[in-house]
């Protein structure tokens, strides 16, 4: 089938906005991501979940026209507005050309100088409001500060995220797509990206491991095996659906595992017979109580009579494996990642670090901070703080401006960049370069608890999917000698998708010395156990989790 996609000029509402008939996608280098998917997207907020690489931007992007189906077709109701997930802006253009109303500010302006000309009307159109609404779309997101004339400049990562949602919420897309979309997204910002998702009007797809966003949407569609698992409701109701599904995939594993036990056991039971059989016709055969051509008769009917059973009853085991064989499938595997290394323990009490005085680079300041024993505390505040410069400070990274910083254990930092390995070397050589007194053996055998086995332990690192460079990197640190007793992460969750969100939270869970962790995943905060909450904001202070 030849790939076609076809757009009209307006949605019709109750009716599918997006529709996807047998799409089939493969990557230049021939790796297949969709092989005849079928999908419908209509009105309300959408949300596509999966693990990494199983086709979500590859959706959006498709979905969008900026990636060509190999097969099957994409029809579109309406006009379509993505945000991407890898966004970079020009820093030399103006606000107002950024959010795509330059031209239209100019033909007002021309206008307003008593410019009559038909072409400025055209511009303009029906917006003569637009000024209004850029700078009201603006102050929406957080970016009042901007204006529309001066240049967007150096912008944060969650400031050019805002930008450009700005943009789309401007230009009345009828379809909005938003690929991981709070990634650089600090507290402040994601609730304004939440406002904006709670007040959509049209139909909206994200794509995201974020689950506060994920509990808003209508419907969440799960990417698995080429094909999209549909449940209604948010986060929480799509993981009451998956425990459901688990219970009754078990039960059926254990149900065609007894199947399988009692095939089994009634073929060595068949065959069991059949060799009585056998025996009684060699018998009657060695005494000849029948004349020959009867015995004949006789032998030759058990053998074909031996056959069929033996048929019958290979034939049920195989399809008793079979079914096994599905209903395992059907089981997601639940692989725990274990950092119970009895080296990091803490002993409460013990002073683990203690700031006092430091003014960090870029001006943040610390009056006093410590922490004493296995204390885990989570490091919060808006973008460009200075909570990666303090972890980066306390790490030894760098130096404080001024002040007192002074760690009383070992020390290792897991950075956003997530940096530290050897992308040409594998990632037992990786683990062995911050432990080169360990034998390989020990190794591998430490970095099975890190899902690492095997073959996987044998994979350069610059083959990992963003969800194993992070067990690598962590299996690094945490393998290191000595071993840390204080674990520093900064934004650990930002490019992990669900399962290794719950892989590392049930990582830490068996983490036994003290852990700080800047973030901005208050779900996946919550779950680590955190027992003291700091915010960064020129100054540290504890603040209240509930008024976060």
């Amino acid at each position: 089938m030849a790939p076609s996609s076809t757009s009209s000029t307006a949605s019709s509402p109750g009716r599918s906005a997006v529709v996807c008939s047998a799409l089939t996608f493969t990557w230049p280098d021939g790796t297949p991501v969709f092989d005849g998917l079928d999908l419908s997207v209509g009105p309300g907020r959408t949300a596509l979940v999966g693990p990494n690489g199983a086709g979500k931007s590859a959706l959006l992007r498709l979905v969008s026209g900026d990636l060509t189906p190999s097969g099957g077709s994409v029809r579109i109701s309406g006009r379509v507005g993505r945000l991407p997930q890898d966004l970079t802006l020009d820093t030399g253009v103006r606000v107002d050309e950024a959010l795509g109303v330059a031209a239209a500010r100019a033909a007002l302006r021309a206008i307003e100088s008593g410019d009559a000309r038909e072409e400025h009307f055209t511009v303009v159109g029906d917006d003569w409001d637009v000024e209004e609404r850029a700078l009201a779309t603006l102050d929406r997101l957080g970016l009042g500060h901007l204006g529309l004339d001066r240049t967007v400049g150096e912008l944060s990562g969650g400031e050019a995220v805002l930008l450009r949602l700005a943009a789309l919420l401007l230009s009345r897309p009828d379809v909005l797509l938003l690929d991981e979309p709070t990634n650089n997204l600090d507290l402040h910002a994601r609730r304004r990206l939440y406002a904006a998702v709670d007040s959509w009007p049209g139909v909206l797809i994200v794509a995201s491991h974020d689950r506060d966003l994920l509990e808003r949407v209508d419907r969440i569609g799960e990417l698995r095996d080429g094909e999209v698992h549909w449940y209604g409701g948010g986060y929480t109701a799509y993981q009451e659906a998956l425990r459901t599904e688990q219970e009754a995939a078990r039960r059926t594993v254990r149900t065609a595992e007894a199947d399988l036990r009692k095939q089994r056991r009634e073929r060595t039971e068949a065959e069991v017979r059949l060799a009585r059989r056998a025996r009684y016709g060699r018998k009657m055969n060695e005494e000849k109580r029948e004349p020959k051509i009867v015995m004949g008769l006789r032998k030759r009917a058990a053998q074909v009579s031996a056959g069929k059973d033996r048929a019958t009853q290979d034939a049920r085991v195989d399809s008793a494996r079979q079914r096994l064989d599905e209903a395992e499938r059907s089981v997601r595997e639940e692989d725990r990642i274990r950092v119970d290394l009895p080296h990091t323990a803490v002993p409460p009490g013990r002073t683990v670090l203690t700031v006092r005085g430091a003014q960090l680079r870029g001006g943040a300041r610390v009056a006093e901070f410590g922490v004493r024993g296995p204390e885990r505390i989570a490091l919060v505040g808006r973008n460009g703080a200075g909570k990666s410069t303090l972890l980066r400070t306390v790490a030894g990274e760098l130096d404080a401006v001024e002040g007192e910083v002074t760690t009383g254990v070992p020390v290792r930092y897991l950075p956003q960049r997530l940096d530290l390995l050897d992308d040409e070397l594998s990632v037992a050589r990786n683990v062995a370069r911050y432990a080169p007194a360990a034998t390989a053996n020990d190794i591998r055998s430490r970095l099975a608890r890190f899902l690492f086995r095997g073959a996987r332990a044998d994979l350069p690192a610059g083959a990992l999917s963003g969800g194993e460079r992070l067990r690598a990197t962590l299996a690094a640190l945490m393998l290191a000698e000595p071993a840390p007793q204080l674990l520093m992460l900064d934004e650990p969750t930002n490019n992990l998708d669900l399962p290794g969100v719950e892989q590392l939270t049930a990582a830490l869970e068996s983490y036994r010395g003290a852990l700080i962790v800047a973030g901005h995943d208050l779900p996946f905060l919550r779950g680590i156990g955190i027992t003291r909450w700091l915010m960064l904001d020129e100054e540290l202070t504890e603040v209240d989790p509930e008024e976060l």
